[in-house]
């Protein structure tokens, strides 16, 4: 949709709330519909091509108007989310939509999607023990559970550690920064001689410092074994893996209790959006049920409901999945595709153009739309550069460390972005390279 027709399009959907508004008293306040009735509505994937913006408006009356006051909100979601499982070939154990027990869930954040999965595996573990020793109370089991993660994951998982009161110990990563097996073999090993009780991994696919992959084929099957909970965040990666090519880095996903991405990284669905799938529903709902009188309902208990409130912090939620149903529909899989491929194209273009000039080099592999590379010199050297780059305000970079390296990192993520961008960001910063370097100090 390029300015023109977005800019008719919001026009036209002013006027069609406007009318809405003002012809609501002849529409019913109650839903007549059955629990599932959306499923039979709507295709059960994703299209591959493009549809036309006339054909996805004419189905919010068809599809979703008779859910009024809203079992809509619930039931597309649930099948936007076995939309994108299916785009990212998740084993059925996830989708809500077969024989298996799991489902899909949207999340503000994956912090919260992090957060949600900890505070589900910190219940699942203690029951767990109390299961085998009724007399351990809850406070003592607490005090000897331990979480692990990457010395390189995103600060969020560290947090909801915090949040959930229980210890995160950072499992340090191999040459690619990414977690093996046998080095979290080696502290399970050494915690439970300790008396700790490991119960909790966040692994990561695509780090933020420089987008790595955690080794989850040889850590899940690990987990597995000790009962502990997996959760993978792959909060920006994971978008990627709806392309054929990507999809081999999302292998062992059939090990993990739990799955988040966020699709308003990458995906080209506004913020917020952060699509988290559990393989039990039963996990996560068993830890946060609660069923005051006044949010009762019929059919609650007939199996044919989901009541995202047990799924998520807040009770209340925001109708998150309309957005994704419109993205799928005007891009089809076949342009989201498209989308992923350009911009790892894009990234590609940056790559070449640093390993080209022999007064850079390259500090990680680029698999995705990131770049991490730096002047060869010194951190303070590197530093100088990018204080020069931002306060250029013509681009904007944030750096990372990377075994002791001060690292800038350039990332495609622009849904506009160009190739001429990519040329332009280039020249800017060998001018700024050229200047830094003829000033005295250095």
């Amino acid at each position: 949709m390029d300015v023109a027709e977005f800019r008719r399009r919001g026009k036209e959907m002013v006027d069609y709330v406007a009318d809405y508004m003002e012809t609501i008293e002849q529409r019913q306040v109650y839903p007549d519909v059955e629990p599932g009735y959306l499923r039979h509505l709507i295709p059960t994937e994703a299209p591959l091509e493009p549809e036309t913006y006339e054909d996805v408006i004419k189905d919010v009356e068809r599809v979703i108007m008779p859910g009024a006051a809203s079992p809509a909100c619930t039931e597309l979601e649930t099948v936007m989310l076995d939309w994108l499982g299916k785009m990212l070939q998740l084993p059925d154990d996830f989708l809500a939509g077969t024989h298996g027990h799991g489902g899909g869930v949207i999340q503000s954040t994956a912090s919260e999607a992090t957060l949600m999965s900890l505070l589900a595996a910190r219940c699942k573990a203690v029951r767990l023990v109390q299961a085998s020793d009724p007399q351990s109370s809850e406070a003592d089991i607490m005090s000897k559970l331990v979480a692990y993660t990457s010395d390189q994951a995103h600060s969020s998982v560290e947090r909801a550690g915090l949040i959930g009161g229980v210890r995160m110990k950072k499992v340090p990563t191999d040459d690619s920064y990414a977690i093996k097996g046998a080095t979290l073999k080696k502290m399970l090993e050494e915690d439970k001689a300790a008396g700790l009780i490991p119960f909790y991994l966040c692994a990561t696919l695509g780090t933020t410092p420089s987008c790595a992959f955690d080794h989850i084929t040889e850590l899940g099957p690990m987990c597995n074994a000790e009962k502990i909970w997996m959760h993978i965040d792959a909060a920006y990666a994971g978008s990627a893996f709806i392309c054929p090519e990507f999809r081999p880095l999302l292998n062992g996903i059939e090990f993990a209790d739990s799955f988040n991405l966020n699709p308003h990284k990458w995906l080209l669905v506004n913020f917020d959006c952060s699509t988290m799938w559990v393989k039990k529903r039963s996990d996560i709902i068993g830890a946060f049920k609660m069923d005051p009188l006044y949010l009762t309902h019929e059919n609650q208990e007939s199996g044919l409901v989901t009541d995202y409130r047990h799924w998520q912090i807040p009770l209340g939620r925001r109708f998150r999945s309309l957005k994704m149903w419109f993205v799928f529909r005007m891009y089809g899989l076949k342009g989201l595709q498209a989308h992923i491929r350009k911009q790892v194209g894009l990234a590609k273009e940056f790559e070449s153009l640093v390993r080209a000039d022999k007064r850079f080099e390259i500090c990680a592999e680029v698999i995705m739309g990131l770049v991490c590379f730096r002047l060869k010199g010194s951190n303070e050297l590197n530093e100088a550069l990018l204080k020069k780059i931002n306060h250029g305000r013509r681009i904007h970079l944030v750096p990372c460390q990377l075994s002791g390296r001060f690292v800038l990192r350039f990332a495609v993520c622009a849904r506009t972005t160009e190739s001429h961008h990519i040329q332009e960001a280039w020249r800017h910063i060998t001018q700024l390279t050229f200047e830094l370097l003829q000033e005295p100090a250095h």
